[in-house]
């Protein structure tokens, strides 16, 4: 039986965000069977009313902690932007991120190297910012112009930094992924290795604060983007892929290839939509030694299935659900575009999912994310797993999927629930890195013996 059109345009437009994916965790807390129910907190007002417009620039704000966006910056930015206006939002980013990729040319030209590097930072993060909610028109060509002067500002900054580090190509069937290989040292000395990638939305560039983490603690970082992200998506134009396993093995193969990785020690973290992804590729590399999903995710088709049913008269298993999207239904793609038009985040997130997936309707969209599942997969997971949720996360509500994923391990495991006491509630901790990163990374340093000097070197 489908789901009548009236009762797509009740759920849908109200419940289309639980749905990326979440992972957060609470610090001092011992691993429940399940997080506690979620209070009715949300993402605060930060400058704008509007959901997605105050969790981005929350999400920007939290390059702050390591020196890569700057609060008044932001903040001012915020200020000039109009209310749900994508245009409006690429602009003023635009305009800021110009503003201060000239202020590090001026600088570098004067011989402030470090000036230099720290405006190339921030101007990176703002030209990635301004990009995000261009994708309702794949063919717009600011999305790779932004992209790349994001790019190119990042890797300015690496240039000028004291971090090790390579821009690595790793083989990945007739092509290559692009990743940066960061290192403790010149020494080339063999060490633990932390593979960290995004999820949904994300570029590689914006995980370079975990990677500083990581070498801080004595591990070698790769990170890199895969189908869906990225360059992989504006360049190559190679679409998401629900079997991710085939793309964590081409990984650890180049990992494993390189004299200065300890194969006995490598771990993998991923962030965000990445907390599917990663466990996905460690459910079938027994490589991997350690697993961290931040934000835990088990299967997308059961969140949208509830979202349908909760109105009741959407009497269908997940199967019939996907099979009525493949057939590109008008009705769902007509009630999708109707939420759309009257909601910024629901909008976002289906335009992106269209470009990122290359498809063409929200139907042909949800069609294809249907098949991101870990049901009768997560069971394979062998290794020590890290599975987290944010108690405020408004993507993951009541940790749904985390709780799902937690439960459905037969591994070593522990579930990490983030309170909103000191504001680390949201999705993946945005705003409270230094609560996030603490838990993580002990929880991580446990499992891959990383418990002396904080070289890593024991």
């Amino acid at each position: 039986m489908k789901p009548s059109r009236t009762l797509i345009m009740l759920t849908l437009s109200i419940a289309m965000f639980s749905v990326i994916s979440a992972g957060c965790t609470a610090i001092g807390q011992q691993p429940p069977a399940s997080p506690p129910a979620a209070p009715a907190s949300d993402c605060p007002a930060l400058v704008f009313t509007d959901r997605e417009f105050a969790f981005e620039l929350q999400r920007t704000l939290a390059a702050a902690y390591s020196g890569e966006a700057d609060i008044g910056e932001c903040l001012a930015t915020a200020s000039r932007i109009k209310e749900g206006d994508f245009e409006s939002w690429y602009c003023e980013w635009n305009r800021t991120a110009d503003n201060f990729r000239a202020v590090g040319d001026e600088s570098l030209a004067a011989g402030h190297r470090i000036t230099a590097m720290e405006a190339y930072y921030r101007a990176a993060t703002y030209y990635r910012t301004a990009e995000f909610f261009l994708h309702g028109n794949p063919a717009d060509p600011r999305i790779v112009e932004t992209w790349e002067k994001s790019r190119e500002t990042f890797r300015d900054a690496l240039a000028l930094d004291a971090v090790p580090y390579e821009i690595v190509a790793i083989p990945y069937e007739n092509t290559t992924l692009p990743g940066y290989f960061y290192t403790v040292d010149d020494s080339g000395t063999p060490r633990p290795l932390l593979i960290v990638q995004t999820g949904f939305d994300g570029c590689q560039e914006e995980l370079h604060p975990y990677a500083v983490e990581g070498i801080k603690r004595g591990y070698n970082v790769l990170t890199f983007e895969g189908p869906g992200q990225g360059e992989v998506i504006r360049v190559q134009r190679i679409p998401f892929r629900h079997d991710w396993e085939n793309v964590i093995g081409p990984v650890v193969d180049y990992a494993v290839s390189r004299p200065d990785v300890d194969e006995d020690r490598i771990a993998l973290w991923g962030i965000s939509l990445g907390g599917y992804l990663a466990p996905r590729g460690a459910a079938y590399e027994p490589r991997i030694t350690a697993l961290v999903a931040d934000a835990g995710t088990y299967d997308v088709g059961q969140t949208l299935l509830a979202n349908l049913q909760e109105g009741g008269g959407a009497n269908m298993t997940e199967i019939e659900l996907q099979e009525w999207l493949q057939t590109d239904p008008v009705e769902f793609n007509d009630a999708l575009r109707d939420a759309m038009a009257h909601d910024t985040g629901t909008r976002w997130l289906n335009e992106h999912g269209m470009f990122a997936f290359n498809a063409g309707s929200p139907a042909q969209f949800w069609a294809k994310w249907m098949e991101f599942s870990l049901v009768g997969i997560a069971e394979e997971i062998q290794c020590p797993t890290l599975v987290c949720a944010g108690a405020t996360d408004h993507l993951d509500p009541d940790g749904m999927q985390a709780t799902a994923l937690y439960d459905h391990l037969t591994c070593e495991r522990e579930l990490m629930v983030f309170s909103d006491d000191y504001g680390a509630g949201s999705h993946c901790q945005f705003g409270a890195f230094g609560q996030s990163f603490a838990a993580k990374f002990d929880w991580l340093d446990d499992k891959m013996g990383m418990t002396g000097s904080p070289s890593g070197e024991e």
